[in-house]
């Protein structure tokens, strides 16, 4: 059981990490960040992240002036809503439309091999 159980969780990372490793040569920043908040809210249940812009670009491995753009682009079209080191999805739905596939890999990857459901 244990064995099976680590084997579930060990090909959902890889499957995870090698999708996010094709997410970042393949598609804008926004569609990254698009991916990186919905991948957050299901994984926390909450639609706030509580995170400066500086460290959402070094985690997407961008310049922190992408992510502004990138920030500014999903706050105009309604997805999201912005304060001072916070980020909260306003509409999932136009969030996913914004978010490249590989969002939906991630997340089909890791409710298959046990892990949470998404938010909302």
């Amino acid at each position: 059981m244990l064995h099976d159980l680590t084997l579930a969780r060990t090909e959902a990372r890889i499957t995870e990490t090698s999708q996010t490793a094709l997410c970042n040569q393949m598609h804008s920043v926004e569609q990254r960040l698009s991916r990186w908040l919905l991948t957050f809210a299901d994984r926390s249940n909450s639609e706030q992240v509580k995170v400066t812009q500086s460290v959402v670009a070094g985690m997407l491995g961008v310049r922190r002036e992408g992510i502004s753009v990138a920030v500014a682009a999903l706050r105009d079209a309604g997805s999201i809503k912005t304060s001072r080191a916070s980020i909260t999805i306003h509409d999932r739905a136009r969030l996913e439309k914004r978010a490249c596939e590989c969002h939906k890999v991630i997340r089909d990857a890791v409710q298959a091999f046990g892990g949470s459901k998404p938010a909302g």
